[in-house]
Formats: C-alpha cells, structure tokens, sequence
C-alpha cells in the first residue's frame, strides 16, 4: 500500500427514470427535425445490418457439413460455418498433438487457479502471490508445454513454482475463510504464536525446506513427451506471446521509465536511447530484425529458436511503449509529493514505491490497459514471420482442400474472439479505476 492524498469525489447520480429516459432521448435525439430524421436513418441502417448479419450468419447459415461444396449445396446465401467448427482444435491449439492437449488446458487453468486469490478481498500476501506468478509460472508453464527432459534448474525452478501454487492456493483458501494469512495459520495450528519472532521463522522456514524437499523428489518422476514449438499454435500461441509481453511489459517499463528520469546522466542517456530506438519502428520491422539479428549477437554454439527470439523482441518492444506512459503518469504527480516524502524521510525507492508509484499506475490505468489491448492484437503479426498463431491458423482454413475458399467466416469468428478478450479487458480496466476512485465515477 502507497501513501496518497486523497480528494472528496462527487456522489453517484442516482439511477434514471422512466421519465428522466424519455426526457434524455427527446433531448440528444429527438429534439429537433434534422436529430429526428438522422435518428430514424441511423436506426433503420442498424435495424438493416443487423437483421442482414442474422440472416447469413444465423437462420440460414450451415453448421453441419463436410466440405465448402456440401455447405454450398445445403444454402448458397448462409454462412458455413462447418468450417470453422471442424478446424476449432488447430484454430486453439495450432498442430499440437492431440493427445497431449491436457497439458495447455492444464497450463491454462494453473495460471487462473494461481492469480484468483488476487480477486479474493480477504485473502493476505497478494503482492506475493502476483509477483511468485510473474516470475515462476513461467518455468512451469514451459515444462508443461514443451516438456522433454529437465535439466538441474528447470527442475528448482519447477519445485519452486509447484510449492508456490500449493501455498498461494492453501493461503486463499484460509484468508476466504478466516481471514489468516497461511504463516499465521500455521504459527497457530502448531501452537507457536507466542513464540519469539525468530522461533516462528526458523519454524516457518523448516517448513518450506521440507515441502521443497517433498515436491522436488516428486517432480523428479515426472516426464512429458516433448513438443517442438513448431507445433505451437493458434490461441494458445497468441496467448503464449501476448502474456509474457503483458507480464513484461509493466515492470520493464517502470524500470525504463525511472531510468529516462533519472539525475544520472549515463542512466538517463542509455534508457531514452533505448526507449527511442524500439519507439522508432514499427512491431513488424523489431520482429524480422529480432530473427535475423539476435544469432549474430549470440555466443557461438548457443542458438535461440524463432519462438524464442519473437518473445523477447516483444517484450522489449511493448516495454519502451509501457515506459512512455508510466514516465506520463510519473509527471502527472504533483511536485508536493515528492517533497512531502522527503519531509518524512523516506528514501527515493521507498519514496517510489509507497508514494508516487501507486499514484501514477491508478492515475493511468485505461492508458495501461489500452497498452495491453493493442499488444494483444499486435501480436497478430508474427504470422508474416511464419508462426501459425490464431491468424495463420484462420488463414490456413482458407487452404484446407475440403474448405478451399472460405475466407470471411474464419475471420468473423477470429474477430470475435479478440473482441471478446478485449472487451473483458476494458471492462476489467473500468471496475480498477471505479475500485481505487481513478478518473470520473459515472
């Protein structure tokens, strides 16, 4: 938790009325003759296109058939969307193997079980759990999908990740119903609360020593069949790079962006030149330079795959974006913040970071989370550089023999899916700013 200042915010309007409706319409959209005839030509052309969209994508569309020309024989003027239902599996998981498709499912429902107690009110440590999902999930997550043999550190680093989810898990469910943080519940359990602080630590430290122990001997039998990331695909690669740029992109860009204000000039002068450098370009231009120019810049012997090299240039790509708005949202603090931390005697990190830092975030939450949004989409492009994520996958429907041609339901049904992602983004955005009182409560 930072220290802030806070401001008196005006009080919800009330709900509307049936007669404050009416009273609304008449005066935005019926309150002259011209408001009145462009209101009734917008809802005729609404009313036009959408029962249009529900003729050809619903009443007469095709949803059972096993090539475009049965579709075409069943209804020439619905859409046949047969197609899309028969290449689902490629279109959320590209050409991984079938049989082991339990291991992304299995990732994907890790990563939620790992960050709900975030959306949990009672539950304790939740800077610990964010930052253990951030920075180990990603270790577990790659044996998961690539799986093959682990080496000594993958294997840390997977008991590491396997004994945070466990504690992160038992530390929700206790905060849910308790309201304890799991070392109190312990402490207690073991009848130890009144024990000297360095008692309960040693205990407590026992404790994990021992379930490191107990996970690390029990991951040692496990093996998955390797997958190459060739297989990667669809969904679940877009999913793959436009979370770890997320993840990412946030601390990085605080990162550069106290590095490009920084009162040291070596500091400042190397991370605007960074900064500028990535800025400068577009996305398609970062990812062919990072899969021809990252080998030669590599050790020799030490080779990075495609998939690899595109995840890095995109995290440093969307974290100079990131840094640009967090310098933003730095400057937007006013000057008497800094000073009053300086009164108090706090040091410049702590004054960062319990003081102007959660400010500056709260304060540029929809800059944020539009961030995140267009990396998202943004992340389209590695398709022209031969990833098959969700695009090359909805493309390659197009060139199925028994699907040969059919180009706009794919991609009707790829724009829906983004929409739906981005809209629960937005959406989760607004419910922050409305949680923490930024911007205008309407």
């Amino acid at each position: 938790m930072g220290f802030v200042i806070t401001e008196k915010t005006p009080d919800r309007p009330a709900p509307l009325s049936e007669t404050s409706v009416i009273g609304w319409l008449h005066k935005n959209l019926f309150n002259s003759w011209i408001n009145v005839i462009l209101t009734v030509i917008s809802i005729y052309i609404i009313f036009t296109a959408v029962t249009a969209m529900w003729t050809w994508g619903i009443s007469d569309a095709v949803w059972v058939a096993s090539d475009r020309r049965e579709c075409f024989r069943i209804s020439k003027e619905g859409a046949c969307w047969a197609g899309v239902i028969a290449w689902m599996d490629n279109i959320f998981y590209g050409r991984y193997p079938r049989d082991e498709l339990w291991r992304v499912n299995a990732g994907g429902l890790l990563v939620i079980l790992w960050m709900a107690p975030l959306w949990m009110p009672r539950v304790k440590g939740k800077l610990f759990v964010a930052l253990t999902a951030v920075f180990l999930y990603p270790f577990l997550a790659t044996y998961f999908f690539a799986g093959g043999d682990k080496s000594l550190f993958m294997q840390v680093m997977v008991t590491l990740a396997i004994t945070c989810i466990i504690a992160t898990t038992a530390n929700a469910i206790i905060g849910v119903m308790s309201g304890r943080s799991l070392p109190e519940f312990l402490l207690q359990s073991l009848g130890q609360n009144d024990a000297s602080e360095k008692h309960q630590r040693n205990l407590l430290l026992g404790i994990l020593a021992v379930c490191l122990i107990v996970v690390f001997v029990w991951q040692t039998s496990w093996y998955f069949e390797t997958v190459s990331w060739t297989k990667w695909g669809g969904m679940f690669l877009t999913m793959v790079i436009s979370g770890i740029g997320i993840t990412t992109a946030l601390p990085g860009g605080i990162i550069l962006a106290l590095g490009r204000r920084s009162k040291l000039p070596v500091i400042s002068v190397l991370s605007t030149m960074f900064i500028e450098l990535f800025r400068s370009v577009p996305l398609i231009t970062v990812l062919f330079m990072a899969t021809t120019m990252f080998p030669l810049f590599m050790p020799e012997g030490f080779v990075l795959n495609k998939l690899v090299q595109v995840i890095i240039a995109v995290s440093l790509f969307s974290a100079c974006y990131m840094a640009e708005t967090v310098r933003a949202g730095l400057q937007a603090i006013p000057k008497g913040q800094y000073e009053a931390a300086h009164t108090i005697g706090l040091g410049y990190w702590k004054m960062m970071g319990l003081i102007v830092m959660p400010q500056a975030l709260k304060l540029m939450i929809p800059n944020i989370v539009g961030s995140f949004i267009g990396l998202l989409k943004d992340t389209t492009l590695v398709s022209i550089i031969g990833l098959f994520n969700i695009l090359g996958m909805l493309r390659a429907i197009s060139q199925d023999v028994p699907w040969r041609g059919l180009h706009i339901e794919p991609l009707i049904f790829g724009a829906s899916l983004f929409f739906i992602v981005c809209f629960v983004m937005s959406k989760y955005s607004r419910h922050l700013e409305v949680k923490l009182s930024a911007g205008d409560q309407h």
